[in-house]
């Protein structure tokens, strides 16, 4: 008797227990990720993922997005995204958009990623480095990062060296970038223009001449090489030939001044050459195009 009572009695706890374990179930919140050690990796499900409102990234090619969602949906997701901890169950991306978006294309339900904690500046200083040393960003993207991680994070150029591996010298190139007319900037950031050319282009300083290299080199298919000697002979000071009796300085200044005035108004490397008493204006064209520009400053068209 005593056996059936012990048996009755283990019997009812056993349901009783198993209709605490059902209740409990019930009533349990969602599963909570918490923040991992250092190194560690954390699955977080993608709703609780908001983007980074300082991602670098303006564009992405929705082709790639495309491809890499469908290597995902084959391999996973090989390399982790990195993220910050906002509140409960709610995160922000720092780095891995490009790998975020495409896992939502393939319908992933959760994510690798490192959790990591930071403030605002310190946010935004590390998506602009992981973006930089991690993406394929084009030139421009690249340019305006390091000019935010300057002007934002008050980085000076040496400092952002140690950040991003780079020599001021590159740095330097990048930013000169960002000087350019608007016209060649997109061309840039589309990759139809390269950043040697671009480069090459710096080194005139008026724009108008500057978009008329760049007309060229989209029309004729100019090699780096080419257009490195084209800005050559557009920049090259022209050769002063001797005069007979010296000239005074103030009457050289005023040339030089005159020479500068028509050079940026026309577009081109004008030469003035004067003794003193008579002289002469040289307006140089590089093509019936340029020609033509030249003609319709003189309004002789």
């Amino acid at each position: 008797m005593s056996k059936k009572k012990a048996l009755g009695r283990g019997l009812n706890a056993l349901l009783s227990d198993s209709d605490k374990e059902e209740k409990l179930e019930v009533e349990l919140p969602a599963p909570v990720i918490h923040p991992s050690p250092s190194g560690s990796i954390s699955e977080i499900p993608v709703e609780q993922i908001e983007v980074n409102p300082f991602q670098p990234r303006t564009h992405f090619d929705e082709a790639a997005l495309f491809e890499l969602a469908d290597s995902i949906k084959i391999h996973g997701i090989i390399q982790p995204i990195t993220v910050r901890r906002l509140a409960h169950a709610q995160y922000q991306l720092i780095s891995g958009e490009r790998r975020f978006q495409a896992s939502q294309l393939a319908g992933l339900k959760t994510i690798p990623a490192y959790v990591r904690s930071a403030d605002d500046q310190q946010m935004l200083e590390m998506a602009l480095i992981e973006n930089i040393q991690r993406e394929n960003l084009n030139a421009i993207e690249i340019a305006l990062s390091y000019q935010r991680l300057i002007s934002e994070c008050n980085l000076k150029q040496e400092q952002l060296g140690d950040r991003v591996g780079k020599n001021r010298a590159t740095i330097t190139n990048y930013l000169r970038l960002l000087k350019l007319p608007p016209d060649i900037q997109i061309a840039v950031r589309d990759n139809k223009l390269s950043m040697g050319h671009a480069r090459a282009i710096i080194n005139v300083e008026n724009p108008e001449q500057q978009l008329y290299i760049f007309r060229k080199i989209l029309d004729e298919d100019l090699s780096v090489r080419k257009v490195e000697e084209l800005v050559r002979n557009l920049t090259r000071e022209p050769e002063a030939k001797p005069v007979k009796e010296a000239t005074p300085s103030t009457v050289n200044r005023e040339i030089n001044q005159l020479q500068s005035q028509l050079s940026s108004h026309f577009g081109t490397r004008v030469v003035v050459k004067s003794d003193g008493r008579k002289g002469e204006i040289k307006i140089p064209f590089l093509s019936i195009e340029d020609l033509n520009r030249i003609l319709d400053i003189l309004k002789m068209h």
